[in-house]
Parts: structure tokens; C-alpha cells; sequence
């Protein structure tokens, strides 16, 4: 695993947390797209009244799907040969989305920018120093995927979902309905959703 350290100003103002030594570029900019504030993963008792600034964010917050749509779409559809075939986390090389309370941890493998086969998987180029891991709030999550390198898609155009293993049992049905509203974003992005848990957390894969 690579060493922690504390994320930059910037993306933790927006909510984005880096967990790993240094970001890519792509993910860099992130914190250029991303719209702020945004709201947490959190429920509300009643709809706020509309108004002409929640409806120009609301039109932003469109327009910023549909932008990542377009870019997500540039990822072939999904392989079930290949993606069905995996069954535990540390094999998983799409992004993967572990589902919390307040925010999603996201968790990519970097493409090997080396074309050789040489020293692959060894201390030379160990496939740990490619992870990263971003905590995302639910409203950033297109973007965020949209800024993945077409690289860490290696079975094409799928997800793997997990809802957190670490929650209270109070917290429980807010994580689920986060997970639910995550995969309504990924389904409305043409995101295949290869879900990992099910409703009472057991394991699914």
C-alpha cells in the first residue's frame, strides 16, 4: 500500500480525499470540474422551495451528467467473460465504489504506462504503487468517473458496488439508499453495475 498523506486545500474543500501518495492529472483536475458547495449524502424531511439560483445549479448539475456521459461512452461496453470471473476485491481492476454514509470511496488501478511485460507485478513495478483511492460525494460521482483514464477500464464500461462493511446498524438504511441512488447515477450514465452486496450486506459475488 502506498503512504498516506494529507490531501491539498483545494480538493478537500470539495469534499475529495486523496488517500495515496500523488493523484494523475486527470483526477487532478477534478477539483476544476466539480461544482461547490455540494450537498452531503444526506436525506432532507421536505423538498426545498424552488428558486432561480437551485435552478440554475440544478440545469449545471444536467448539463455536467450529460457532458459526462459523452466521455464515459468512449469506454467499450462491458466484458462478463471477464468481470463475472472475479471474485474478490484485490483482482477487481475497474473502478470500484465502496458506498458510505456520507461519502463513496472510490478506487481505481492507474494503467501501466511501461508497454513492457517486464517486472510486472515484481518490486520493480508493483501494482500497489498504481491504486488510488478518492472519497467522492454522491453528487460529484459523474465527474469523477468521467475523469478516470480510459486505461483503468479494463473490462469495459462496468462498476463494482459495495455497500460499506463498516456502519451502524442505525446508519444502515441511509447507506442503503445511498448505494441505491449511486447506482441510479452509474444506470443513467450507461454505467453496467456489478453489485458486490445486497440488502442486509451479504456478499453477492
Amino acid at each position: 500500500m502506498s503512504v498516506l498523506m494529507q490531501p491539498s486545500g483545494q480538493l478537500d474543500m470539495l469534499g475529495i480525499v486523496s488517500k495515496t501518495r500523488r493523484l494523475p492529472p486527470a483526477l487532478l483536475l477534478l477539483a476544476a470540474l466539480l461544482p461547490a458547495p455540494l450537498a452531503p449524502l444526506t436525506g432532507c424531511s421536505k423538498p426545498a422551495q424552488q428558486n432561480p439560483e437551485s435552478h440554475q445549479q440544478a440545469q449545471a448539475a444536467a448539463q455536467a451528467k450529460a457532458t459526462a456521459r459523452e466521455q464515459i461512452d468512449e469506454i467499450p461496453p462491458p466484458a462478463k467473460s471477464r468481470y463475472l470471473a472475479v471474485h474478490s476485491q484485490e483482482s477487481w481492476q475497474n473502478p470500484f465504489l465502496v458506498v458510505g454514509r456520507d461519502s463513496i470511496r472510490m478506487r481505481i488501478i492507474l494503467p501501466d504506462t511501461n508497454p513492457g511485460a517486464y517486472g510486472t507485478g515484481t518490486m520493480l513495478r508493483p501494482e500497489d504503487a498504481r491504486k488510488q483511492e478518492l472519497d467522492v460525494r454522491l453528487a460529484d460521482l459523474p465527474n469523477a468517473l468521467s475523469a478516470v483514464p480510459a486505461g483503468s477500464w479494463p473490462y469495459g464500461r462496468v462498476v463494482a458496488v459495495e455497500e460499506t462493511p463498516v456502519t451502524t446498524k442505525a446508519d444502515r438504511p441511509q447507506v442503503r439508499r445511498n448505494v441505491e441512488a449511486t447506482i441510479q447515477i452509474l444506470n443513467d450514465l450507461g454505467v453496467v453495475v456489478d453489485e458486490w452486496t445486497g440488502p442486509n450486506g451479504s456478499l453477492l459475488r
